[in-house]
């Protein structure tokens, strides 16, 4: 399959100076439960320095219980249309998931929010990380859930393998941190004290694959 035509322009990217990083999604994102300069954006932020890179405290876009469409305002609210960054990711699906919403609907706007990604890193695809969702069955919260634990797998395996598929028609790298998750039953230090979220011990293990894959591009 031939990929996209995204029409937004290239843009001039301004050498000599730090990187930016722009992380895009929901809670996992964000990092709920956790404190903030432990979330994955952070941790790779301070995982950069400590190799002696020049890096800004990333810009985060993201919320507890953002769904795609709700990302899509929140970007659109956040003027950000004239800006370039050096680095994006982008994790978002569990609440499309999580509040039953129509499947179609969450691939339509999962890969607007992808062209919205590339606009935003001058077009240069390797530049952006796209992160597997991870899966809430293996947490307290999942196990203890009406919907069985194995339906939610069942369904964060379809929203991935949309994501994926989109992410690899577009040529953008695709990390997938889901089996980091289902861990967390026996590893429970990997699930945040609400018993539903990633600890920053588990975010850690996310910066482990992240960062071979920034290493590569920021060469």
């Amino acid at each position: 399959m031939e990929q996209p035509v995204i029409p937004n322009p290239m843009v001039e990217i301004p050498a000599d100076s730090a990187l930016t990083i722009l992380a895009l999604g929901d809670s996992y994102t964000q990092g709920e439960s956790v404190e903030t300069v432990k979330n994955f954006p952070n941790q790779l932020v301070d995982s950069l320095l400590a190799e002696g890179r020049s890096v800004d405290r990333p810009t985060i876009i993201a919320h507890t219980g953002w769904r795609t469409d709700n990302l899509q305002d929140a970007i659109a609210e956040a003027n950000i249309d004239t800006k370039v960054y050096d680095l994006l990711t982008l994790c978002i699906g569990v609440n499309n998931e999580y509040q039953n919403a129509c499947f179609s609907t969450y691939q339509t706007q999962f890969e607007q929010l992808l062209q919205t990604a590339l606009a935003r890193v001058g077009q240069r695809k390797e530049r952006v990380l796209v992160v597997s969702i991870p899966d809430w069955a293996y947490t307290y919260f999942g196990q203890h859930h009406t919907k069985p634990p194995s339906q939610i797998s069942q369904e964060i395996d379809q929203y991935n393998a949309a994501n994926r598929h989109i992410s690899e028609q577009y040529g953008v790298h695709y990390v997938h941190i889901t089996d980091i998750s289902r861990k967390g039953l026996v590893q429970p230090n990997l699930v945040a004290s609400d018993g539903l979220h990633p600890s920053a011990i588990q975010y850690t293990e996310w910066v482990k694959l992240l960062l071979p894959v920034v290493r590569a591009e920021l060469r």
